[in-house]
């Protein structure tokens, strides 16, 4: 059985959280039976995990800015770039992605596109496991304000959305980011909707007509599943070392 280790950057709303559970719930519901998840919040002064006590680590969303450069996220950053030297596969979730882009040379600043939520066209730009067996084009679950406005050294940009031009990016054969949240239902899309209603507003945008395009049918839990098998399977389908 896979082990990963879910890294906690942050929770959802406590409306959401009392009702529906939190971000490692929901990607481990994603992940499916065959996965054993573990969590470790990483906003704790508490030892972090060593890069190989896992087969794989996804690093969770938050409602905090990567441009806080708060001390426990410069220890968190510290923590992937260690993942990501021992070629331990690693997905980072929204907050993750961004936090994986900034600690790998990247550059993560509020999005001049303004905030992208609710459900969103995703439009793959090549090919990569990550994505196996979905179209070129399918609806996502989103919600944030900064974006990744210059990749790693050596990323490869996967998938773009009309907001966001790096939408998910890989560096190097296992590190994989996903500015979307493909752990969300659309029950929690809504209810995000709901907390960020005012702030939708005051930006100009209508949250009811947003929560109105929200459904059922988006397929951010095949990529879960997708980043399971290959973690159990091998290395993204690329000739390296086992883990």
């Amino acid at each position: 059985m896979v082990h990963v280790v879910i890294l906690i950057a942050g929770e959802p709303p406590r409306e959401i959280r009392v009702a529906r559970g939190g971000f490692a719930q929901w990607i481990a519901h994603g992940f499916g039976p065959a996965v054993h998840c573990t969590s470790h919040d990483v906003r704790v002064p508490a030892p972090l995990p060593g890069p190989r006590q896992a087969d794989a680590f996804v690093m969770t969303g938050s409602s905090a800015s990567v441009t806080e450069r708060a001390p426990w996220m410069l220890r968190a950053e510290e923590l992937l770039r260690r993942i990501v030297d021992a070629r331990v596969p690693l997905l980072g979730i929204c907050f993750g992605h961004q936090m994986m882009a900034q600690a790998l040379g990247g550059l993560v600043e509020r999005n001049p596109q303004g905030r992208e939520i609710g459900t969103v066209r995703l439009q793959r730009e090549r090919d990569d496991p990550l994505f196996a067996g979905l179209p070129r084009a399918f609806d996502v679950n989103a919600t944030h304000v900064d974006t990744v406005t210059r990749l790693p050294p050596g990323a490869e940009v996967l998938a773009t959305t009309a907001l966001d031009r790096a939408a998910s990016f890989r560096v190097g054969p296992r590190a994989l980011g996903v500015q979307f949240h493909p752990e969300f239902d659309a029950d929690v899309m809504r209810r995000y909707l709901v907390a960020r209603a005012h702030l939708v507003r005051q930006e100009g945008s209508d949250p009811d007509a947003l929560r109105a395009r929200v459904h059922g049918g988006t397929l951010g839990r095949d990529i879960l599943r997708n980043f399971a098998f290959a973690v159990g399977r091998s290395p993204f389908a690329r000739p390296l070392p086992s883990l």
